[in-house]
């Protein structure tokens, strides 16, 4: 005899989805750490098999649950972003799932200790199973993405896998010292609907900066924009600054500020307007001549905070 409940028509499969409440976190199953690698560490520090893994993980995006965990009828279990997302129709029975909470399973978790999922690059933190979301978010060992401000790059790693990646695949300029001196030339600025930019990285104190150089409409103005990001964490940013000198004619614009770590998204930097921003008049006075072609030097230097 078939379970209570209603049968509901065939649904479309789903990409996975990102866990409860997390709604850009990647899934667990893309991570450089591998289900293999580590078993689930309870209360008194017994390794579990993959079993457990596989009670706690969605049958859809394959991600860990977090309540509210539903259950269709036949005890199939979903998470709540793919329950929604298969408009409450269960992918295993095609019974609806309605508002059935798995309140066995959900406890069960609350009894589990776990590694980060980034142990293998350094992390050796045992979280509560509900405290690991909030951990990984923030912790420092996680993979950084790719600074490449040209395109909507998917690579992440540390700072050495990123460096090779810009310098191979990106094709991106690597220079030693704390001081630099660039000239942008553009031959028609006044094309600027589409954003232009150049990177060039830097290597200082043993660590590495990307200096970006930018054109872009902000609003109806067509502006110019440098600014310097660092390879590391918010932390480790704050010990260092920098300035950034524009110029010609016997004026000059100058900005001193601290590097915006590359946690923060190149978007995120250049639309808080966080470095030397030069309006288009200005940048074709300081690059003389018929004002036809821009040739901007911006020269600057890094130094680090006592």
């Amino acid at each position: 005899m078939a379970p209570e409940g209603s049968a509901c028509k065939e649904v479309e499969s789903y990409p996975a989805v990102a866990d409860y409440a997390i709604a850009t976190t990647k899934p667990e199953s893309n991570s450089m750490t591998t289900k293999s690698s580590f078993g689930f560490v309870g209360k008194h520090g017994i390794q579990s098999n993959n079993g457990v893994y596989e009670l706690l993980e969605c049958p859809v995006c394959k991600n860990l649950m977090y309540p509210p965990i539903h259950q269709s009828p036949n005890g199939h279990t979903s998470c709540l972003n793919c329950k929604n997302r298969v408009h409450n129709c269960c992918p295993s029975c095609r019974y609806d799932l309605g508002n059935i909470r798995c309140l066995a399973l959900e406890r069960f978790a609350e009894s589990l200790e776990l590694p980060c999922k980034y142990h293998s690059l350094g992390c050796h933190e045992i979280l509560p199973y509900y405290s690991k979301l909030k951990h990984e978010q923030h912790c420092q060992f996680r993979p950084y993405n790719c600074p490449y401000a040209g395109s909507d790059c998917s690579i992440t790693g540390d700072i050495p896998t990123l460096i090779a990646h810009l310098k191979d695949d990106h094709k991106v300029d690597m220079h030693d010292g704390c001081t630099f001196n660039h000239r942008y030339v553009k031959l028609n600025p006044h094309e600027v609907e589409n954003a232009t930019w150049m990177l060039t990285v830097f290597k200082c104190f043993g660590k590495q900066f990307c200096l970006h150089f930018e054109a872009f409409q902000m609003g109806m103005a067509p502006v110019y924009m440098a600014f310097l990001r660092f390879m590391g964490d918010d932390s480790e940013a704050k010990k260092f600054s920098y300035c950034l000198e524009v110029g010609a004619n016997g004026r000059k614009l100058t900005w001193q500020g601290i590097p915006r770590s590359i946690r923060d998204s190149h978007r995120k930097v250049r639309d808080s307007q966080d470095g030397l921003v030069v309006q288009r008049n200005l940048a074709l006075y300081f690059s003389g001549g018929d004002r036809q072609e821009l040739k901007l030097r911006v020269t600057g230097r890094i130094w680090k905070e006592a």
